[in-house]
């Protein structure tokens, strides 16, 4: 019985802690979800890099997470190297759109801001 007891307590928390992982991913989207909607909708350029400041925070947690798709994958596996190559590719247009705004360059910034829609189409088809 209290055999029984430990197995059920070790699995309740294992499988816990895979819940909690991945609503941590889930959380880290909707913020960047969020921050992008923020920035489109930014009318100075200090709104704008508020927002991408957070998409980009949120991005870089996501890189140390799976998302429950990939749950149970090693690190090392190539969908979990390209998962993360999707957010490096996210991080890289923040980045761009980021150095637009800066230059004074708002609405072009938001244009730039816009491939982010085509890269989260590609990779939520593979791994939401």
């Amino acid at each position: 019985m209290r055999k029984s007891v430990l197995a059920l307590a070790g699995l309740a928390m294992m499988a816990g802690s895979a819940l909690a992982q991945a609503a941590s991913v889930s959380e880290d989207m909707d913020v960047i979800n969020q921050s992008y909607r923020q920035a489109q909708q930014a009318t100075t350029a200090q709104d704008f890099k508020q927002a991408l400041t957070a998409m980009r925070a949120a991005a870089t947690a996501a890189k140390s997470e799976a998302p429950s798709k990939l749950q149970g994958q090693a690190s090392d596996s190539a969908d979990m190297k390209d998962y993360r190559h999707g957010l490096d590719l996210l991080i890289g247009q923040i980045d761009k759109a980021e150095k637009l705004a800066d230059a004074g360059q708002l609405d072009q910034a938001k244009t730039e801001a816009q491939q982010m829609l085509q890269t989260r189409n590609v990779y939520h088809k593979k791994y939401r």
